[in-house]
């Protein structure tokens, strides 16, 4: 399991706010292009949006899933990393006041295959998810003034 977290100087409800808002995703969350498509009901928990993931030449097309939302405090989303391996990102904002603290962690949803690939993955997560949290709390932090 990948897990980091990230303080930042804004409001909880702002960085939640960032976090449902599938727009800023590819401003922050590395790897994460075009936004294609997003359900009317987002981000009510079955909901989808379609996206593009990779980099350079490496692009294709996906979607992610809201498993489960507690509005203000908690996002679950099942992603995927196509084409064999679907994964949990869970985030939890917790603050109050012009202060809080981002956390994000992911893992493989099917834990035969998680096993086999965690000792390569959750170092290059962990890595990609800390960078992805910083650039999170520029994004956050900009839009607090």
């Amino acid at each position: 399991m990948a897990f980091t977290s990230r303080e930042m100087r804004a409001s909880a409800a702002r960085a939640f706010s960032a976090l449902v808002d599938v727009e800023t995703y590819p401003d922050w969350l590395i790897g994460a292009g075009e936004v294609r498509d997003v359900d009317d009901a987002w981000p009510a928990a079955g909901s989808t949006f379609k996206h593009v993931v990779g980099v350079g030449p490496f692009r294709i097309p996906d979607n992610t899933e809201v498993l489960e939302i507690h509005d203000g405090e908690l996002l679950r989303l099942k992603v995927r990393a196509r084409p064999f391996i679907w994964a949990v990102a869970t985030f939890r904002v917790l603050g109050d006041g012009e202060r809080c603290v981002v956390t994000m962690q992911e893992e493989p949803a099917a834990r035969l295959i998680g096993n086999v690939v965690r000792p390569i993955m959750d170092p290059t997560m962990h890595v990609r998810n800390h960078r992805s949290l910083r650039r999170l709390a520029r994004v956050v932090e900009s839009n607090a003034t």
